[in-house]
């Protein structure tokens, strides 16, 4: 397909043109490309490399009692675990930034996105000027206590907190 403004060769099914970016124009005769969205699929291997459905008891394998764990639910690496012990001096930081504790590497993620710390017995997140917001059950937050069965908004990302100590779903 070419370019009607600067006359660049594109590949097939291209919608901008990849020289000047002005819309490509199609003949009526190709058909528009389609787009299709799929939902989410967490498949987390078990024992015997097949995967289980998303269970919070089957996600809490490994999690101290009083410790809590993240599950990123939606977006790249949806699946991924992030184990949160419950230390008295735990900052665990979210974030694009490369030496975050638990990188999510997307342009909707500030570097310095987020945080999760413990005190006082209670998980908090804490959004740390962030450009896109941190949300916790699709209520934007600053700094709010998190129970287990929380859903943790970053960027594009999804992360579900479950706690097997504290109240909630889990």
């Amino acid at each position: 397909m070419y370019c009607n403004r600067c006359g660049h060769a594109n590949p097939p099914g291209a919608n901008f043109c990849s020289s000047c970016g002005s819309r490509l124009e199609r003949a009526s005769s190709e058909p528009e490309p389609v787009t299709t969205a799929l939902a989410p699929v967490i498949a987390v291997p078990g024992e015997a490399g097949e995967p289980f459905q998303l269970e919070p008891s089957d996600l809490l394998h490994g999690v101290p009692p009083a410790g809590a764990v993240l599950v990123v639910t939606r977006g790249p690496g949806a699946g991924s675990r992030f184990v949160l012990s419950a230390d008295g001096s735990l900052v665990v930081t979210i974030g694009r930034h490369p030496d975050s504790d638990i990188f999510l590497d997307d342009i909707t993620v500030s570097r310095r996105h987020a945080e999760v710390s413990y005190n006082d017995g209670t998980f908090w997140a804490h959004d740390v000027g962030s450009l896109n917001g941190t949300y916790l059950n699709r209520q934007s937050i600053d700094n709010a206590p998190l129970s287990s069965g929380d859903e943790l908004q970053v960027g594009r990302f999804r992360l579900l907190f479950l706690a097997p100590g504290m109240p909630g779903q889990a």
